[in-house]
Order: C-alpha cells, then structure tokens, then sequence
C-alpha cells in the first residue's frame, strides 16, 4: 500500500510513533461467486484490497476507489462485513501505525480485472474453492463475507 501524502506530513512532525488510522478491505465478488485478489508489489503475496481513506473520504467510497485503482474493477458494496481494531505493525523503515478496519462485501458491476497500478503484480478472479496461499487476515475476511452471521470477539483479551 502506498503511502498517502497525508500521512507523510503527519510523519513530517510524529516521526515514527503509533499513528491510529482508519482502513478498509474490500472483498469484491462476481457473478460467478469468484473472489477478486492481488498479489502485492511490497510482498510477493497475495492479498485482498485495501487501503487508507483520504481524509474526509467515507470509508465505503474508498472501498470502490481503491477496488477501481488497484484492479480496474468497478464495484458496489453490499455491506459491512467486518469493524475491527488490528495489531500494530511496524514498517521496515520504523514507522508503526495501528488500522482500525472496516471490511466490506462488495460486487463487480464492471471493467476487467487487471493491474492497474504499481501496487499490485497480479490480479485475478478465485473461486473460493481454489483460492492461492493467503494470510489469516485475508482468509478470516472472506470467510466473514461469505457469511450471513456476525463477528464476535473476545474483548477481554
């Protein structure tokens, strides 16, 4: 995930410490039940999309843009699958953010799955039969998407 220029003028003056910020994943389906994955620049793997709203952007608008801008798929979404305050994570260059997460389902209404962006060296379509090796955080994500059933978790831990 690039990092957005807001962000880097926030680091301008927090340097490395925590920054809490918002994200979103999308699970985008199609007509077929296919799931939609990019396999990233930054890991090899692959992965689901996401990314960070631009200040002020509604999280299910960005959802959509960053579906379109790393994909070229145009979506809708159906519905929030997931909210979810993540581990922290500290980049290689020592930068440490925490993502509260909102994950949406979401349906390709459009245009050709493909990269289009630098983020990504593969795009595709996955049956949820024959999905690539994927991290829990994808998994559990899909899993979630493709349930009618809310999440819960033990928030005594």
């Amino acid at each position: 995930m690039a990092t957005p220029d807001f962000i880097r003028t926030i680091r301008a003056s927090a340097g490395h410490q925590l920054l809490w910020l918002p994200g979103v994943t999308a699970i985008v389906f199609d007509d077929e039940g296919r799931v939609l994955l990019g396999r990233r620049t930054d890991t090899g793997k692959w992965s689901v999309v996401g990314g960070i709203p631009d200040p002020g952007e509604q999280p299910a608008a960005c959802a959509v843009r960053e579906v379109f801008e790393e994909t070229a798929v145009h979506c809708v979404v159906e519905r929030v699958v997931l909210v979810q305050a993540l581990d922290p994570v500290t980049y290689e260059n020592d930068d440490t953010c925490q993502f509260m997460d909102v994950t949406f389902r979401c349906r390709a209404v459009g245009g050709e799955a493909r990269v289009n962006d630098d983020e990504s060296l593969e795009v595709g379509w996955f049956s949820v039969d024959a999905l690539p090796e994927l991290n829990e955080f994808a998994m559990f994500r899909i899993k979630q998407a493709l349930s009618t059933a809310p999440a819960w978790f033990d928030t005594t831990t």
